[in-house]
C-alpha cells in the first residue's frame, strides 16, 4: 500500500520538445534585446545631452586643460604730495613667493631658496615660521628686489621647486622712507581675516599687497586698481607653449595730498636725534603741509616683510619709533595754551593792563603754587611773553575754568578731526563735570590752578595744538585737511574781537622777538617774524627728577606753537619733543622748519650742518643703527609677530597706557617743581602744590 501511494504522488516530468525550447529562447532573447535596446537608448540620450546640452561646459573644461588663465596684479595708485611729487610709488622688480599647499617638501624647498638668496639663519627661521603659520592657499613672500642673477637661478630650478612662484612685477616704493612712515603707512600680503571679509581672488594672488596702515589702508579701494589677465597655452605637464591673450591691468587712481613733500622730509630730518613730532598748517585753507613723527620706521621694510632683528630693534627702542606721535601722542600742553586762556580772560572783561605781583608764586588757601621765576608786576602781555604762572593762577580762578574749557574746545582741543586716518587720540580738556563723571570727585582749587598752566588733567596731541595755533592766529575756524580732492571750505569766523586778536598776536611775537622765553626762535630772515608760545610739560615728580637732567624718560617734554608771518599769518603749527628737557628743545626746530618754508636754501644749510654732527640723515642713521644692532644681536632674537597688524595693535595699547599714566600723574598734586629759573621757557613748572 505504502509503495503504491508513493508512486501515485510522484509527478511526471514535463515533456521537452523542439517547440518548447524555441518558445523559451524567444522569450529570453526578447528580454535581453529589450534590455540592450534600453541601455543603448540611455547611452545615446546621454551622449546627445553631453554633446548638445552640455557642449559649452565641457568645451570650457577642455579649454582649461589646454589654457591657463592667471591674474596680473594691478599697479597700485600713487600717493602724491601737493605738487604732484610721489610720496609712495611703484618700481619694477624681481620677486619670489611660495604657495605652501603646492610645496612637496617645504623644508628642502626653503633651504634651497635661502641658499640661492643668501638668507641668514635668523631670516630662514622667520621664513619657515611664516610659511608654517600661513594658510595653504595664501602666498608667502620670500624676497623682493632680487637681482636678475638670483631671479634666473630660481627660475631654472623650478621643476625641482614646486610651489615656488618667481615673477617680474612692481613693488611699492617710498622714496623718503622713514620720513613718511607714520603718515603713509605700508602695504603687505592680505591676512586670512582680510580675505574672509573681501573674497577677491586678487588677495591670494602671489605678489599682491594691500594697504595695512596709514593712508595706504584708508585709500585701499581707490589705490587698488583693476587686475589684468594672461591666457597661455600649456602642455599636460603645465609647460607654457605660447601666449594667447593678455588683458592689461588698470592702475589704481592717484591720491593727491595736501602734504608738501620736501617740507615733510625736512621736518622729519630736522627733529634729528630727538623723539617728537612737527605739524604745519596753511592758515588760508587748513591744508596740512607736514605731519612728521620721529623716530620712525622705514615702510619699505614693512612692505617687504619685517624681520625679527629689525622688529626687535624697533620694539626695544624707548623712543617708540612705531608710534605716530602726531595723532597718538598725548601730552600736557603746558604753557602753550596760555594765549588761548588769555582770550577767555579778554572775552570775560579782564583788562589786559590789569596787573598782579608775582613773587615767585602765589598762595591760594593753605597752599603755595610755584612760578618758575619772580616776575614782579605782571600784565597780560608780560604774562604771555615771560610765561608767568602766577598771572594765570589768579585770573583762571576769577573767570572759572568752565569758561576756559569751552573756548579750548572751540579752538580744537579735545576734538577729533574728520581726516582719513586709521585713528587719533583726542586727549582731555578737564572740567568739573568731567572730573565728577570720571573720578567721582569734586573739582578743587588746585585743579583750576594746574589746568590754568596746561598741566593737571589737560592732554592734547600735536595736531590739536597746531589747529589751536592756526585758529588763534587767524580768528577763523580752520579745519585740518589732508587730501586735495575736496572742495576747499571757507572757514567760518570765530567771532573774536579784532583788538583782542591783535593784542594776543603781539604778545606771542614778544615771546620770540621781544624779551620773551624763545628769543632763539627768531627767523634769520629779513622782514619776516615768527610768533609763538613755549611750553614745558612735567612728567615726573621732583622726587624723581628735576626735569632737565637724568634718565631720558624722566625729563620734561618741550613744546612750541607758532605762526608766521606776524602781520598776516600764512603758516601755523606745533612742535613737541618728548623728554627734551624743556621748550628749548622744541622752538629751534620750529625756527628751522619755518626758515625752510620761506627760504629753502638757508634751511637746508642749517640742516646739513646738524646732520654732519648726527652721522647722516634719518634714512642713513636708521640703516647704521640696524647694522649695529644686527651685529650685536646675532641669532638670539625672538621671532616677530606673524602679522604686522599685531605690532601696531600693541603700539596703540601702549600709547593708551602712556596717556593713562599722564592722567594718574595729574592726581599727585604734591610733586612741585621748586621755583627755578629757565631762560628758555615758562614751563608748566608750577604743576602741583606744596603746603
Amino acid at each position: 500500500m505504502a509503495f503504491g501511494k508513493r508512486r501515485k504522488s510522484q509527478k511526471r516530468p514535463p515533456t521537452v520538445n523542439a517547440s518548447t525550447l524555441a518558445s523559451r529562447y524567444d522569450r529570453r532573447s526578447f528580454v535581453i534585446t529589450a534590455a540592450g535596446a534600453g541601455v543603448g537608448t540611455l547611452l545615446a540620450g546621454r551622449m546627445a545631452y553631453i554633446a548638445i546640452a552640455e557642449n559649452e561646459k565641457y568645451r570650457v573644461e577642455s579649454e582649461s586643460n589646454r589654457v591657463n588663465l592667471t591674474l596680473i596684479p594691478p599697479r597700485r595708485g600713487w600717493l602724491l604730495d601737493r605738487n604732484g611729487a610721489p610720496l609712495a610709488s611703484n618700481r619694477a622688480d624681481f620677486r619670489v613667493d611660495v604657495i605652501p599647499e603646492r610645496m612637496v617638501n617645504p623644508e628642502r624647498t626653503l633651504d634651497t631658496l635661502a641658499e640661492l638668496l643668501s638668507l641668514d639663519a635668523v631670516a630662514l627661521r622667520d621664513l619657515k615660521e611664516t610659511v608654517a603659520d600661513a594658510r595653504g592657499f595664501q602666498p608667502v613672500e620670500i624676497g623682493t628686489g632680487l637681482s636678475f642673477e638670483q631671479f634666473a637661478a630660481i627660475s631654472v630650478r623650478l621643476p625641482d621647486l614646486p610651489g615656488v612662484v618667481p615673477q617680474r612685477g612692481y613693488s611699492r616704493f617710498y622714496p623718503t622712507g622713514p620720513s613718511v612712515g607714520h603718515l603713509i603707512g605700508y602695504v603687505g600680503p592680505a591676512s586670512a581675516e582680510e580675505y574672509e571679509i573681501d573674497r577677491s581672488p586678487l588677495l591670494v594672488t602671489p605678489g599682491y599687497k594691500i594697504g595695512k596702515d596709514g593712508l595706504e589702508k584708508q585709500f585701499e579701494q581707490e589705490l587698488r586698481g583693476e587686475a589684468g589677465a594672461r591666457r597661455v597655452e600649456v602642455t599636460a605637464s603645465g609647460r607654457i607653449i605660447r601666449d594667447l591673450d593678455t588683458r592689461p591691468d588698470v592702475q589704481g587712481s592717484p591720491i593727491k595730498l595736501t602734504i608738501d613733500g620736501p617740507l615733510q622730509d625736512y621736518a622729519a630730518r630736522r627733529i634729528g636725534l630727538e623723539s617728537g613730532s612737527a605739524v604745519v598748517m596753511d592758515c588760508d585753507t587748513g591744508d596740512l603741509l607736514c605731519m612728521s613723527s620721529m623716530p620712525s620706521f622705514d615702510p619699505n621694510s614693512f612692505s617687504s616683510g619685517i624681520g625679527s632683528i629689525e622688529y626687535a630693534m624697533l620694539r626695544e627702542d624707548e623712543r617708540v619709533p612705531l608710534r605716530n606721535k602726531v595723532l597718538k601722542g598725548l601730552y600736557p600742553p603746558g604753557s602753550t595754551i596760555k594765549p588761548m586762556h588769555c582770550m577767555t580772560f579778554l572775552q570775560e572783561g579782564i583788562d589786559p593792563n590789569e596787573t598782579i605781583v608775582c613773587g615767585g608764586g602765589r598762595r591760594i588757601g593753605s597752599r603755595f603754587f610755584n612760578c618758575h621765576s619772580n616776575h614782579g608786576v605782571v600784565d597780560m602781555n608780560k604774562a604771555i611773553a615771560q610765561s608767568c604762572d602766577s598771572y594765570f593762577y589768579h585770573f583762571a580762578q576769577q573767570v572759572g575754568f568752565d569758561k576756559i574749557a569751552a573756548l579750548a574746545k572751540r579752538l580744537g582741543m579735545g576734538r577729533q578731526f574728520p581726516l582719513p586716518v586709521t585713528s587719533q587720540f583726542y586727549g582731555t580738556v578737564p572740567t568739573p563735570a568731567w572730573k565728577e563723571e570720571k573720578y567721582g570727585e569734586p573739582w578743587r582749587t588746585f585743579d583750576t590752578v594746574n589746568a590754568s598752566i596746561g598741566q593737571g588733567y589737560y592732554l592734547a596731541n600735536p595736531l590739536q595744538l597746531a589747529v589751536m595755533s592756526a585758529r588763534l592766529a587767524t580768528g577763523k575756524r580752520l579745519s585740518p585737511r589732508l587730501t586735495m580732492d575736496q572742495k576747499v571750505p571757507v572757514p567760518a569766523d570765530m567771532g573774536f574781537d579784532e583788538e583782542h586778536l591783535a593784542y594776543l598776536r603781539q604778545a606771542m611775537s614778544d615771546v620770540v622777538n621781544g624779551a620773551g622765553t624763545a628769543r632763539r626762535a627768531r627767523l634769520p630772515l629779513d622782514g619776516i617774524q615768527i610768533a609763538g608760545k613755549t611750553g614745558t610739560a612735567q612728567v615726573v615728580g621732583l622726587n624723581v627728577s628735576d626735569g632737565r637732567t637724568g634718565p631720558w624718560k624722566f625729563r620734561d617734554h618741550g613744546l612750541f606753537v607758532f605762526f608766521a608771518p606776524l602781520d598776516k599769518p600764512k603758516y601755523a603749527g606745533a612742535v613737541v619733543i618728548e623728554h627734551g628737557g624743556g621748550s628749548g628743545s622744541a622752538y629751534p626746530i620750529a625756527r628751522d622748519i619755518m626758515t625752510f618754508l620761506f627760504d629753502p636754501a638757508k634751511g637746508m644749510d642749517a640742516l646739513r650742518s646738524y646732520e654732519r654732527q648726527w652721522g647722516g640723515n634719518a634714512k642713513e642713521r636708521l640703516a647704521q643703527k640696524y647694522a649695529r644692532y644686527a651685529e650685536a644681536a646675532g641669532a638670539e632674537i625672538p621671532p616677530s609677530p606673524p602679522r604686522a597688524e599685531e605690532i601696531f595693535d600693541r603700539v596703540d595699547a601702549e600709547a593708551r597706557m602712556a596717556a593713562q599714566q599722564a592722567e594718574e600723574f595729574a592726581e599727585n598734586t604734591d610733586t612741585v617743581r621748586q621755583g627755578r629759573s629757565n631762560s628758555g621757557d615758562s614751563t608748566g613748572s608750577g604743576t602741583g602744590t606744596r603746603r
